[in-house]
């Protein structure tokens, strides 16, 4: 049983209610039900629909980026960091182009976090630059170049026209042109509209869904700067 909601150009009335349910069976929902209606502006109605639907879906085809790190505490990540780098973590965050929506790289680095877990700056052993929003690229990779970042964290909010994607491949060709290799920080971004699947084609280290939390975050800065160095090494 699936609920659904969409809205319809069309005014309320009892056209508009079939009209609703009518897109709803084209959905493949049947029987379906219309639980809700309401004109949200002239010409136009928000609804509610829910209903049975017969779609199978297969488990061994869903495709997913696994967490291929474990989970540290804010002390454990502090003591590996002490212990084997040696120094603080250079951390640095923004949201790059027009996008002005901090939320999301607010909640990963600021001390108050989100949902009751503290955000980077609470790490003692994490150095973190916010640079804030619309921030463009060169004064993101000039950032990380002066603040010896280890690691970028970039937030991606607004997604019209896949500006995400645009952004992101346009920050990673730039610190590509403008370091080496073996002093390109880790880039890292995040938004609610990324596919997790993508890094590597839009040439990034990692990307980090909806929900992900400052601990996640922390963790794999620790196993792709610390761990998974030092066994390379």
């Amino acid at each position: 049983m699936v609920q659904v909601s969409f809205t319809l150009p069309v005014p309320h009335d009892k056209r508009a209610e079939g009209a609703a349910v009518q897109l709803a069976n084209k959905m493949g929902i049947d029987p379906a039900m219309l639980v809700h209606a309401k004109p949200m502006s002239d010409g136009f109605t928000f609804f509610v629909v829910y209903g049975r639907v017969n779609h199978l879906v297969d488990l061994s085809a869903v495709q997913v980026v696994e967490r291929d790190f474990p989970l540290l505490s804010a002390k454990e990540v502090n003591a590996v960091v002490k212990r084997r780098l040696r120094r603080k973590l250079s951390v640095v965050g923004a949201c790059i182009g027009t996008d002005a929506h901090t939320v999301g790289i607010d909640a990963i680095l600021n001390v108050k976090g989100i949902a009751g877990e503290k955000g980077l700056e609470y790490y003692r052993e994490l150095k973190v630059t916010n640079l804030g929003a619309q921030v463009s690229v060169p004064e993101l990779v000039e950032a990380a170049r002066v603040e010896r970042a280890d690691a970028v964290l970039v937030s991606q909010v607004v997604t019209q026209r896949d500006a995400h994607l645009h952004n992101t491949r346009e920050m990673s060709a730039a610190f590509r042109e403008a370091m080496p290799a073996g002093r390109r920080p880790l880039l890292i971004v995040g938004g609610p509209r990324f596919d997790e699947s993508m890094a590597g084609e839009l040439g990034v280290d990692r990307i980090f869904g909806r929900g992900t939390t400052p601990g996640e975050v922390a963790s794999f800065l620790v196993h792709a700067l610390v761990t998974e160095k030092k066994a390379k090494a």
